[in-house]
């Protein structure tokens, strides 16, 4: 994927699962499984969204939201190694947000490892702030566990 490439954002449905469990298994420590994506999809105040880029067009990466009442939650974002850095993940948070929007919600919140920096750079360019801290909240397989900074997103 180039810079240069445009990214569509579509709803991800059932039919994504085992291909979105796949990518969020590449990028994270505790990944989620095909059937766990699938409940997530499933969920009545799911917002779940794929970026597509290329020709032809391919996964570049996915969002996981959810809307209850007035209240939103970006649970996961992925971005495909190769598509990192190039507008991606940025697409798609907005996207969730906008969509949350339309649903709702007048907060979106989320948690991201204290150690990301590129994902709190991210974050903090969209104007999210910061809320909290939850210790030790990432489990990391043969390491410390990873602290969580909770953001929040006025919509």
């Amino acid at each position: 994927m180039t810079g240069a490439e445009r990214t569509s954002i579509l709803w991800a449905h059932a039919g994504n699962a085992a291909e979105l469990a796949h990518l969020h298994g590449e990028l994270f420590d505790t990944p989620w499984n095909t059937s766990s994506i699938e409940q997530l999809l499933a969920h009545p105040g799911s917002i779940s969204l794929v970026a597509c880029a290329g020709q032809p067009l391919k996964t570049a990466g996915f969002a996981i939201g959810q809307v209850a009442a007035d209240e939103a939650e970006l649970l996961t974002v992925a971005v495909r190694r190769d598509a990192q850095r190039k507008g991606v993940g940025k697409s798609l948070v907005q996207a969730i947000g906008r969509a949350a929007k339309n649903a709702g919600a007048r907060k979106l919140y989320l948690e991201v490892a204290a150690d990301n920096a590129a994902a709190l750079a991210l974050y903090q360019a969209l104007q999210f702030t910061v809320t909290g801290r939850r210790k030790a909240y990432y489990e990391r397989p043969g390491a410390q566990a990873e602290d969580a900074i909770t953001m929040a997103l006025q919509l």
